[in-house]
């Protein structure tokens, strides 16, 4: 029988991960933590009165995306496809939550897991270097659970941000990377692109990126792009409490705006429908979003991400942010599925719903005019 692992089961549990594994191995305090998360299910399969294996999934706040956290059957209890019983229960039980994609990390020398993986349809999609305690890397595996959606997605470089404010640049690398492979992701990039966008002053610490200054940085870096802001008002000024700093932000998007009305550049009043975010990727423009993190992060802070695909009830994104601090990888945060509904509810930010995307493009001929200086 499959259940559901209680407290009781703590004593096996950590007698099974003893058993399976020599390094990274969970504790008895990491188990009791995530036996009492909402956000984690651990199921067991019982053998002989006792329990003869688990699987643990993760689930992320704001995201249909689930993570095969920990996956072991007991060495005394194998040859009963106890494995196989699992990982459909994981599975199921991932639907069940809504969630769409599973995804995993597994050793390159668990040859017995890989198989077990790819027999049930996983993928492997990238590689983790020094995951382990012993420094070995991680092959990443995920399955679509949900296959019939058909998501149309584009391949988009995922790149990480270094710095706590720099989610616009790193969304914006993304899609300027997808639009031209050429393009070389790096942290000087980054920081130039930072300093090129940023409004100054949007918190209390350092300046965020606002859409004006990012769109700004795309044209003059040879890629089309079109703006959409829902607020004719400076973006983030609400954000801090010194008139001084207010006053910084709304001279910098007066500047910037500027600057993006000398140039061909549409800048859309009115909120970015998803309809028109989906027919604008499926023309080969690649959307990035602003949105509120507290759906995702329990944080109000603005950011940035970049949209990777569609199907018919999600929208698939980049988050440039790997909150490890929550326990989370890369793997969590590339095409991140998202329920559209939800999506549009955290696509705003403030107390007034800002809204901004930009949609970027490769440039036409028709639109070749001379770049404008950085300010």
């Amino acid at each position: 029988m499959i259940r559901p692992a209680t407290l009781d089961d703590l004593d096996a549990l950590v007698a099974i991960e003893e058993r399976c594994f020599d390094t990274d191995r969970l504790s008895r305090r990491s188990f009791r933590h995530l036996l009492t998360r909402g956000r984690a299910l651990t199921l067991v399969i019982e053998h002989g009165g006792g329990v003869g294996g688990y699987g643990m999934v993760l689930f992320h706040e704001g995201t249909s995306l689930g993570r095969l956290y920990s996956f072991a059957v007991d060495p005394a209890c194998r040859g009963h496809r106890y494995g196989q019983r699992l990982l459909d229960a994981c599975e199921q039980a991932a639907l069940d939550r809504d969630c769409v994609t599973l995804r995993l990390e597994v050793r390159p020398d668990n040859a017995a897991a890989i198989r077990l993986y790819e027999r049930h349809g996983y993928r492997r999609f990238g590689v983790h270097e020094d995951y382990y305690e012993d420094h070995a890397e991680a092959l990443r595996y995920e399955k679509e659970l949900a296959p019939h959606l058909k998501p149309d997605r584009v391949p988009v470089p995922f790149y990480r941000q270094t710095l706590d404010f720099t989610c616009g640049p790193a969304a914006l690398m993304m899609a300027m990377k997808a639009l031209d492979p050429r393009l070389q992701l790096n942290r000087k990039l980054e920081l130039r692109l930072w300093r090129e966008s940023t409004t100054v002053f949007m918190t209390s610490g350092h300046g965020g990126c606002g859409p004006y200054g990012l769109a700004l940085a795309a044209w003059q870096r040879g890629f089309d792009v079109e703006v959409f802001v829902n607020d004719e008002g400076a973006l983030f000024v609400d954000s801090v409490r010194s008139p001084d700093k207010k006053v910084v932000i709304r001279l910098v998007q007066e500047d910037f705006l500027d600057q993006l009305r000398a140039l061909p550049v549409p800048l859309r009043r009115g909120r970015a429908s998803l309809d028109r975010l989906q027919a604008a990727f499926v023309a080969g423009g690649i959307p990035i979003v602003l949105i509120s993190s507290y759906r995702i992060y329990r944080e109000k802070f603005p950011h940035w991400v970049v949209v990777t695909g569609f199907d018919e009830r999600y929208v698939y994104v980049h988050d440039p942010f790997v909150d490890e601090d929550a326990g989370k990888t890369r793997t969590d945060c590339i095409n991140m599925p998202i329920l559209k509904k939800d999506f549009l509810r955290m696509a705003r930010y403030g107390k007034a719903g800002q809204r901004a995307a930009l949609v970027l493009r490769n440039r036409t001929e028709v639109a070749r005019l001379p770049a404008v200086a950085a300010s």
